[in-house]
Formats: structure tokens, C-alpha cells, sequence
């Protein structure tokens, strides 16, 4: 009952925004102005009220044996003494995204799927106005600030996924989530926009085309132990993602093309 209450106002509370930043729009004669180059905050992951807005998936929903969690971690809020939380200490709460990776699948689901799977994404946001999504035409990446721990062996296993209000809803634009600490500490990562490669039901689509900016409608990350056949314990700390522009990068971005991600296709 009020899981189904809190969908209700989470709703309303879109519908309103919407409202509220349209009408300011009008009277502010936005279009006329000249495009800003400001960060764009896109998703953050400080508070229950933003981890209620993220949903898991994993290859146990369909016969594998891996976990996922996705939970509030307070103890980054917390200055502590060792070593361990001056790395993962952030002044406030912080996403993390965690689990078990494992390649073996249930009785009687050999050779039907692959295991190796684990992600999660935002949920989609309808409103009264129609469905909410966000424009990041006007910058030139994505930044994620981000700190990787879990087991080593699991750290270069992880993608980022855009989904575009597209016709095709299994289109992912995807690209490696690249990590230049290896401590366990927080860092800031940034993927240009031009860089992902579009994939459907986990390959790379034999047309690429350009990017539907205009309307991004979720953002995810995906463990692919599948594909380079790692398993073991896995933890993401995610604060948030922003769309960004040159002047704010301060590390230089690692680029390559995915292979897609062909664990997604039940094997036949």
C-alpha cells in the first residue's frame, strides 16, 4: 500500500515539475536565450528517495545464479579513521551497486542462457504531460563520479547504458566504464556522448546512426562478467551522473568500442 502511495506521489510530483518548468519557461522566454554549457545533473543517488528511483536486473531472472543489490550507503557520510574510509569517505550518502557475479546457471537451464549478468538503470518517469526525459544536446559528455571496489578481477567488466525515447525500445547506446583508480576510491569518469556505440538485444547494431540527445530517457550500468567470463563478489559506489561539458573535464576520457553484450540472447 504505500509502495503504491509513493508511486502515486512521485507522479503527481513529476507532473507538477513539469508544469512549473514549462510555465517558467514561457515567461522567461527561454528559447530566445543563448544555450547553456552549465552541468546538467541527471541522476543522484544521496538519498532513499533517489535509490527508489533505480531498479535491479540480474541473469537469476531468468535461470542464472548471480545477485544483485542496490542500496543506500550511509557509512560514506562518516569521516573514519583507517585507510579504508579516507578513500571512501564523501561527506554524504552514496549509491552501491553490488552483488555476486557467477557464470553457472539453474538445473535444466544449460545451454538455453548464459549467467554473467548484473545492472541496473533508472526507472522510467511518466507524468500527466507525458513521459519525462532529458536533454543533453547541448553537452559533450557524460560524467559519473564513481568509485569501484568488490573484487579486482570485476572491475573492467562494467558498461554504461543510455536509452533513448526511441521507437525501438531494446536500442541501448553503450560504452565501457573505464576506472583510472584501483584503491577504491572516488573518482570522477568521463565518456563523450559521441563515443557510445548502439547496441539491440545485445549486439552492435549493423546501422549506426546518431544519438537522440533530446530525449534521454534512462541511464544505467551493467556488469558483463559474462563476456570475459569473470565471477566473484562486485560493488559499485555511484554519487551521480551529469551531462558536461569541455571546460569541466578534468581527466582525460578512455575510449573504446564495445563488443556488445550478447549475453542478453537466450542461446539457441
Amino acid at each position: 500500500m504505500s509502495r503504491g502511495i509513493n508511486r502515486l506521489s512521485q507522479y503527481l510530483g513529476r507532473s507538477a515539475q513539469v508544469l512549473r518548468d514549462s510555465t517558467s519557461r514561457i515567461l522567461r522566454m527561454q528559447g530566445a536565450d543563448e544555450p547553456t554549457r552549465a552541468p546538467l545533473t541527471l541522476l543522484t543517488f544521496n538519498s532513499r528517495d533517489d535509490i527508489s528511483r533505480i531498479v535491479t536486473g540480474c541473469d537469476a531472472d531468468i535461470g542464472g545464479t548471480s545477485s544483485v543489490h542496490f542500496d543506500l550507503d550511509e557509512s560514506t557520510a562518516t569521516q573514519g579513521t583507517n585507510e579504508k574510509s579516507s578513500l571512501t569517505y564523501l561527506g554524504r550518502p552514496t549509491g552501491k551497486f553490488w552483488g555476486e557475479m557467477s557464470l553457472a546457471v539453474r538445473e535444466g537451464m544449460q545451454g538455453k542462457i548464459r549467467g554473467g549478468y548484473a545492472g541496473f538503470r533508472s526507472k522510467p518517469r511518466p507524468s500527466l504531460f507525458g513521459e519525462v526525459t532529458d536533454d543533453v544536446s547541448r553537452h559533450q559528455y557524460l560524467a559519473l563520479r564513481v568509485r569501484a571496489a568488490g573484487h579486482p578481477r570485476t572491475r573492467n567488466s562494467y558498461y554504461v547504458n543510455l536509452q533513448t525515447d526511441g521507437p525501438i525500445q531494446s536500442d541501448l547506446w553503450q560504452h565501457r566504464l573505464f576506472f583510472n583508480r584501483d584503491d577504491g576510491g572516488w573518482e570522477d569518469v568521463f565518456i563523450p556522448f559521441d563515443r557510445f556505440v548502439l547496441t539491440n538485444t545485445g549486439e552492435i547494431s549493423e546501422t549506426q546512426i546518431e544519438m537522440f540527445r533530446e530525449r534521454i530517457r534512462t541511464i544505467g550500468i551493467s556488469l558483463l562478467g559474462g563476456n570475459s567470463g569473470v565471477e566473484g563478489p562486485f560493488e559499485l559506489g555511484i554519487d551521480s551522473i551529469r551531462a558536461v561539458n569541455e571546460e569541466d573535464v578534468s581527466v582525460e576520457p578512455k575510449a573504446e568500442l564495445t563488443e556488445g553484450t550478447p549475453w542478453e540472447r537466450p542461446l539457441v
